[in-house]
This record gives structure tokens, C-alpha cells and sequence, in this order.
């Protein structure tokens, strides 16, 4: 099993990450740390092969964090799960070694495709006594877009992953009940068009429907985020 620790100060986007990992074969979250010296705490005591780490906390940023694992010679993976979208951060974070870098609002299948990778690379890591070159040119340009490639390929007819980040976004900012109409308005596209990303969502469990019944005209479909299971 592949140990991770989740590094993310939202707790709410800290249980999606973990329930998230929890569907792929192979990984097991062995810590949640919402700030980041729980985070370097647990890095230091339970040795994790991987942290998936956010860059934005109260106290300071994850790449410092970064330049702690790779000034101490932790030998801890990471792959950074943000919404910052600069340039400058994402070279920041090459050159800390990190194995991937995704955005928010977190796809599942982005994430399964990544953590997938992760697994097959560390796997030839292990296969290896010594290095020919296809070995190295192998595991050094078997780039992370290749795992975008991949998610995009698996994606059904109709659905592209652009639209599909930004139908996911609307609910990541809002927890209420919206129909295909209100989430169309937000992004800028049809009722028809919305309506057919908030099915595949929905038949992907990653939102639910509902029927809301108003007092005229006929009942409404609309799409939430998964209620939260009780232990």
C-alpha cells in the first residue's frame, strides 16, 4: 500500500480528498493535516510515500513546505492539489520536485489518473537494478499531461473537460440544490447543455438529483453535492 498524508486546511475539501483516494486501489491516507506544521509533524513521524499537499494556508504557504522536505532530505513524494494559477507558482513547484500538480476544483478522475501514474512509476523504481537509458527517458518524460490525456480519452461522447471543471466548480462555491438552467447561467451555457454534464455527474456520483415540487408548473430537477454519510 502506498501511505499518504493530506496536507489541506478545508476541512470539507480535506474529507473529499481522502474519500477520493479511498476508491483507488493501492492507497491508504494515514493522516489529515489541516496546517501546516501538523502537516511537517506527520512527515517527520509517519514517513508517508506521498503528501498531497495545497499550496494556501493561514499560516503560510505549502511550497514552503516543499523547500522543508527537500532541504531535510525527506524522502516523501508530492503532488500539489491548488487553485493557484500562476505561472511563477507552478515553476516554484517543478523545481521542488513535485510529481504533479493539480487544480482545483478536484476532478476524480484527474486524480485517479495521477495517483495511477504515481503507482506505476514507483513500481518501475522498485523493478530496477540498474539503468539503461530507455529506463531513465522512461520514467523522467512520461510527463503528467499525458495523465490529462488519459482522463480526456475516458471522457463519454459529448462531455469535454473544460466544461465538465467548470460545472464542477459552480457547486465547489455553492452547497445549494441548482437546476440545469441556474448552473447553465453561471457558465455560460444552454440548459440543454448543462443538464447533460449534471447527468453524467450525477450517474458518476459525484452530484445527486432531487425532485423539488413547486407550487405551479411541473417539478424541477435539481443537482447538489452528495450529502455527507454519518459514521
Amino acid at each position: 500500500m502506498i501511505r499518504v498524508v493530506i496536507a489541506e486546511d478545508d476541512l470539507q475539501i480535506a474529507e473529499i480528498q481522502r474519500r477520493f483516494l479511498e476508491r483507488v486501489d493501492g492507497f491508504e491516507v494515514i493522516g489529515l493535516a489541516h496546517s501546516l506544521i501538523d502537516a511537517q509533524d506527520m512527515v517527520e513521524i509517519l514517513s508517508p510515500d506521498l503528501l498531497m499537499l495545497d499550496i494556501h494556508f493561514p499560516t503560510g504557504t505549502g511550497l514552503e513546505l516543499l523547500r522543508w522536505l527537500r532541504s531535510s532530505n525527506q524522502r516523501t513524494d508530492v503532488i500539489l492539489v491548488t487553485a493557484a494559477q500562476e505561472v511563477d507558482t507552478l515553476r516554484e513547484a517543478l523545481h521542488g520536485g513535485v510529481f504533479d500538480y493539480i487544480l482545483k476544483p478536484l476532478v476524480f478522475e484527474r486524480l485517479q489518473a495521477s495517483l495511477e501514474k504515481y503507482k506505476t512509476h514507483i513500481n518501475r523504481l522498485a523493478a530496477l537494478e540498474t539503468l539503461a537509458q530507455g529506463d531513465v527517458d522512461t520514467l523522467m518524460h512520461d510527463s503528467t499531461s499525458s495523465a490529462s490525456k488519459e482522463v480526456t480519452s475516458r471522457l463519454p461522447k459529448g462531455i469535454d473537460a473544460l466544461t465538465l471543471n467548470k460545472v464542477r466548480g459552480v457547486f465547489s462555491d455553492n452547497q445549494n440544490a441548482l437546476s440545469a438552467e441556474e448552473v447553465g447561467q453561471c457558465i455560460g451555457v444552454s440548459r440543454t447543455t448543462a443538464r447533460r454534464y449534471l447527468e453524467y455527474l450525477t450517474s458518476e456520483q459525484h452530484l445527486q438529483a432531487e425532485i423539488v415540487y413547486g407550487t405551479v408548473g411541473r417539478p424541477e430537477r435539481k443537482y447538489l453535492l452528495p450529502k455527507k454519510q454519518s459514521a
